[in-house]
């Protein structure tokens, strides 16, 4: 998928080295938005594994990672998406997950990115629901998500433990109605 400044990529090991870089030079500023990382986490080695992982659950249908590359930067990526936990049946849906670099932040990308993937769920994968889950503080997420209208859903407490703190989380939500 892309548009005139930005493409997202399928997981792919030769995109491994570029991770790598990505998640070091992001490696403080993600800190406060995720799980404590340990030092294999950032090594070649741990992303190649990874991103085998999420070619194969690509291929089952139960997750679609992508990297956000940027036109004018092809060799470096400066963010990740993804539809998570996808359960298909009578829910179709899926949870949205997003990063980026923090030297990108505040030019449209990740907005761009989240339109984007959430044109793939419902046009192409047949999605119903996509759900989202930020923390309270994390405004510039919250208004993503707010431009491409998601409704917020209320607060799941103690949801998901960021850096080591067992958070809160603004549950949003985005449904397809072209499925009623």
């Amino acid at each position: 998928m892309k548009n005139q400044y930005i493409q997202l990529v399928p997981a792919d090991l030769s995109l491994a080295e570029k991770v790598v870089d990505y998640y070091k030079r992001n490696r403080d500023f993600l800190e406060a938005f995720e799980p404590v990382r340990n030092e294999e986490f950032f090594s070649l080695k741990y992303q190649r594994e990874v991103l085998k992982k999420e070619k194969v659950e690509y291929e089952e249908k139960t997750a679609f990672r992508f990297y956000i590359i940027p036109t004018e930067q092809p060799a470096k990526i400066i963010g990740i998406i993804g539809l998570n936990n996808v359960v298909w049946g009578a829910f179709c849906s899926a949870f949205l997950g997003y990063k980026l670099d923090k030297d990108f932040l505040n030019k449209g990308y990740m907005s761009m990115a989240v339109k984007m993937l959430t044109k793939y769920a419902f046009e192409e994968l047949d999605l119903h629901r996509i759900e989202a889950n930020v923390m309270p503080k994390n405004k510039a997420s919250l208004r993503v998500l707010e431009k491409d209208n998601f409704m917020n859903e209320g607060i799941s407490k103690y949801y998901l433990n960021i850096n080591g703190v067992w958070e809160d989380h603004i549950h949003m939500v985005k449904i397809n109605y072209a499925m009623h």
